[in-house]
């Protein structure tokens, strides 16, 4: 395996870390991405590339996600068929934890059940920094609804990544810090597997180097809820005007429901496919729009029961309108993100595979700026 660690602006921690691991496991290479942290920072950088680590550098800050695909691409051209153990910088991740994510993510593969292992804190034990332990709370219940699945910590970086995965990870998107929520979203959807190794919960100096911003990035793990949340109220509000225009019209009430449905199902469908759920690849449009329109029927059925029997009971149109749309909300992400939408592992896998050179690659451009410190050790 080797160790990855991107690096922006770092201090000592860094160096303390660099050398703690070349002490404890001398036969490791160590691969330190510089993201363009110029040079006032670039002492530490040569102190890390003293003690044997190999240095990567971009010209300009470029982004977190940035600087692990930069590592992965050296990974993969440099290392091949090794498994890479990411680590931030700031050092939050103990070597012990961090060698223990990598031994469980060799083990995993040479079990041929490879797997991301992440190393996941206890972010909510009392003790911890009320900041962190709120906002985490809050990430992590978004994220169960947006993913779809549990994970303890959502902000680790202390991950296990098999020699399998590396081309899917290029080709996920994210320049910045949410190169790696959106790993984390895509990851099951796309047919990989996870597990959880406990770690350590370090925080430097009361967590004041922590890049997490509970709100901000809260928000950033739910973007496809929220992009969920705005396309069906942009399909509801043109289901609603048709549905009070064409009851006002023709008087037919059943009728009026289904005509209204039929044109903000087809607004709905365009939107997510394009939009929220990403899905526009030409060849899964028909299998799509079949299963959309067994959802967009069968919630057809359960809006007009429930309506019918809303506004029997006395309840206005629009009030039973809202009503029934809100009860419908749910269950119709949760269905279109895990079937209507959802991808086949293995022709995922395939297709990132063959596109990873070509999706989110800076290019040869940014290839260019990338300037290597030859180590004085590693193989």
């Amino acid at each position: 395996m080797i160790i990855l660690i991107p690096a922006y602006e770092p201090d000592v921690a860094l160096t303390d870390l660099v050398g703690a691991l070349t002490i404890s496991a001398p036969g490791i290479p160590i691969v330190v991405v510089d993201d363009g942290s110029g040079p006032r920072h670039a002492a530490v950088f040569d102190d890390v590339a003293a003690l044997g680590a190999t240095v990567l550098g971009h010209v300009r800050n470029q982004g977190k996600g940035a600087a692990l695909r930069t590592g992965f691409r050296h990974a993969m051209s440099a290392f091949p068929g090794h498994s890479v153990v990411t680590a931030d910088a700031d050092g939050q991740h103990t070597v012990a934890d961090i060698l223990n994510v990598g031994a469980t993510t060799v083990a995993a593969v040479d079990s041929g059940a490879p797997v991301m292992v992440l190393g996941c804190r206890d972010t909510g034990r009392r003790g911890n920094p009320m900041r962190s332990r709120l906002g985490n709370a809050a990430a992590r219940a978004t994220f169960r609804l947006a993913a779809g699945w549990t994970l303890s910590d959502t902000q680790t970086g202390l991950r296990g990544i098999p020699p399998v995965m590396l081309p899917w990870l290029l080709a996920q998107r994210g320049e910045r810090f949410e190169y790696e929520q959106n790993v984390l979203l895509r990851c099951h959807r796309d047919g990989w597997e996870t597990c959880e190794v406990p770690i350590e919960t370090v925080y430097v100096a009361g967590n004041a180097s922590s890049h997490f911003r509970p709100l901000v990035d809260t928000l950033r793990v739910g973007v496809p809820l929220l992009l969920f949340a705005a396309s069906s109220v942009f399909a509801f509000a043109v289901d609603t005007l048709l549905l009070l225009v064409l009851t006002a019209v023709t008087g037919a009430f059943i009728p009026s429901i289904v005509a209204a449905r039929v044109v903000s199902a087809t607004v709905n469908f365009v939107v997510n496919r394009h939009v929220v759920f990403r899905r526009d690849g030409t060849g899964a449009l028909r299998r799509q729009a079949i299963r959309y329109a067994l959802l967009a029927g069968a919630l057809l059925a359960s809006n007009v029961a429930w309506m019918t029997m809303l506004t029997a009971a006395g309840m206005p149109l629009l009030a039973a309108k809202l009503v029934t749309e809100a009860a419908l909300f749910a269950l119709g992400y949760l269905i279109q993100r895990s079937v209507v939408f959802g991808r086949n592992p293995r022709a995922s896998r395939l297709e990132s595979a063959v596109n990873a050179p070509l999706r989110n690659g800076e290019g040869a451009a940014t290839r260019m700026e990338i300037v290597t410190t030859s180590p004085r050790r590693n193989p």
